[in-house]
């Protein structure tokens, strides 16, 4: 008896899966059925993935005739070659199904003995992948040319670098003669822990 699964993704932790989940819910009956990752598009090396269709030492979740259900391309993956290697290896080597719910001519169940619906099928994959790994080489380029703009217009990323307190020099000297305790030298300072000693490093 066959089984339908379904496959949701999100690439970065605080992004949201309820969406998607939501939408799967419609198509498989168990959420034990629904396997979900906060990984990027770029590659397969993602945990509930692999555990669908299995490694070189583990076996796969999915059987012969089973289903698989993607709300979109790009939640299978971002990579051209890749998506197309692992679609293959679904439908070829698995020997499994694949429904992807905004592109209904993706959909394999009705294409296994048809030529020209394999045709299609093939053709608008190819499309489609290509389409999802160029989005994703034009964000990295967007990202990349916003942050060497802010860079030239001065802007700094990351934590702002904590200067010295105006006592510091007083307060480090008693306490590395030992008239203080580190604890002292904090609560006058007004610095954290972490902060006083990669300052004292210094």
């Amino acid at each position: 008896m066959s089984e339908t699964y379904a496959y949701a993704r999100v690439s970065a932790h605080d992004q949201n899966l309820s969406r998607q989940i939501d939408q799967l819910r419609q198509y498989v009956k168990d959420d034990r059925h629904i396997f979900c990752d906060k990984a990027s598009g770029k590659d397969f090396n993602r945990k509930a993935y692999l555990s669908l269709v299995g490694t070189e030492t583990t076996a796969p979740i999915l059987r012969e005739r089973d289903c698989v259900v993607f709300c979109s391309l790009d939640r299978l993956g971002r990579s051209f070659d890749e998506i197309l290697t692992q679609w293959k290896y679904l439908t070829e080597t698995l020997k499994v199904d694949i429904q992807i719910l905004d592109m209904p001519l993706l959909c394999t169940k009705n294409t296994t003995n048809n030529l020209d619906g394999k045709f299609i099928s093939s053709l608008c994959l190819q499309i489609l992948s290509y389409v999802a790994q160029r989005e994703r080489e034009n964000i990295l380029a967007r990202q990349k040319s916003g942050i060497a703009s802010a860079h030239a217009r001065g802007v700094k990323f990351g934590r702002p670098v904590v200067q010295r307190p105006d006592n510091w020099k007083e307060v480090y000297s008693d306490w590395k003669a030992g008239n203080i305790t580190a604890v002292e030298a904090m609560k006058r300072t007004n610095l954290t822990r972490c902060t006083f000693y990669k300052m004292a490093k210094q």
